[in-house]
């Protein structure tokens, strides 16, 4: 029975190998050299006097078309399982007939489905783990560059949080499972791939915007403004202020923030402008000879009248938290879907 299962997955088995060898080719050639560059330019800028800075902000932009690039593989990866390793898995046998004599020999049904779940579906989860590895491998200088928080990524934002860590295998699982049990109930093999996919894209769209901001109760806190996380600031006819604030946690660059806005001494949001005397005093527009001054003072008057950036968001400590939590909703779902499988051959399939 393995042997048979290893004949009939063979070509597919051979088309994971080849794109896993191909990325493992790739981040091998390139990711010494990538480590090497960040070693080097960390060691040259910080003579300097803004320090590294610059340099962080540089060698990510210099790499961030690749970054991205190698992410959306393993953010593609379980879509592939699911597509070309699940749905055909057993559709192919009801469309051929051959189930029938499958069936009738030795082996029970509940004993084939087995084999086949067990093996390819641990064959995907290893496929999808390796992937998850090796990229992580390769972005660790990129990661460090960007302090954990790559601009408008986050660590724990719905981008990177699915090609890191341990997630990846659940997806992974789960889209095989959903591509079996599609199969079995459709009973061809292109459709069951098409809602293989609808379902997938759906379920990766739904989880970081309904499902994961909840797994755990987010953080709320209210900021003081200074030059240090606001990106700028207007000054507006008819004495009122605009500022825009940088979307980032306090003493957390790597956390998902959910929702940033401004608050008054009250606690109300501010759904425009900050009203406050821009005639005279701490807030009065910068002139000609002094361009940048009172940016700083303002900014302390702003504080004072009790205005403050009210910040929720998920910290960057609880990426391993969330990544084991989202596992197991995504492998209690395969293992539902798995379980359903063995009810439909049992007793709906003939």
């Amino acid at each position: 029975m393995i042997w048979l299962t290893w004949r009939q997955s063979r070509a597919a088995v051979a088309m994971m190998a080849a794109v896993l060898a191909a990325l493992a080719a790739l981040l091998g050639l390139t990711g010494p050299g990538l480590a090497d560059d960040f070693s080097t330019g960390v060691a040259g800028c910080t003579t300097q006097r803004d320090g590294c800075a610059n340099f962080f902000q540089d060698f990510f932009h210099d790499h961030q078309a690749p970054f991205l690039a190698v992410t959306a593989v393993v953010l593609v990866l379980p879509a592939l399982i699911g597509l070309f390793w699940g749905a055909p898995l057993i559709t192919r046998e009801l469309e051929a007939g051959t189930h029938r004599l499958v069936w009738n020999q030795s082996i029970s049904r509940t004993r084939w489905l087995a084999v086949k779940l067990g093996l390819t579906g641990l064959a995907a989860m290893i496929a999808a783990g390796l992937g998850s590895i090796a990229v992580t491998w390769w972005s660790g200088p990129i990661d460090k560059a960007s302090g954990g928080n790559t601009p408008g990524f986050p660590r724990m934002g719905p981008l990177l949080f699915g090609a890191r860590g341990i997630a990846p295998i659940g997806y992974a699982a789960f889209t095989f499972a959903l591509g079996v049990t599609l199969g079995m109930l459709v009973h061809r093999t292109l459709p069951a791939m098409t809602v293989t996919l609808v379902v997938f894209v759906a379920a990766q769209i739904a989880m970081p915007l309904l499902v994961r901001p909840h797994l755990l109760p987010p953080t709320r806190s209210a900021v003081e403004f200074t030059t240090s996380n606001i990106d700028d600031i207007h000054w507006l006819r008819g004495g009122s202020i605009r500022l825009s604030a940088k979307e980032q946690a306090p003493n957390d660059t790597g956390a998902w923030v959910l929702s940033s806005h401004i608050v008054d001494a009250s606690g109300h949001t501010v759904p425009g402008n900050i009203s406050v005397s821009t005639s005279t005093g701490p807030c009065a527009p910068p002139t000609e000879q002094k361009p940048g001054a009172g940016t700083q003072a303002c900014l302390t008057e702003i504080d004072r009248l009790g205005y403050r950036q009210q910040l929720t968001y998920q910290p960057s400590t609880r990426f391993w938290t969330f990544q084991w939590i989202e596992t197991g909703i995504y492998t209690a779902f395969a293992l539902s879907l798995a379980g359903l499988g063995f009810w439909l051959i049992r007793r709906r399939l003939s």
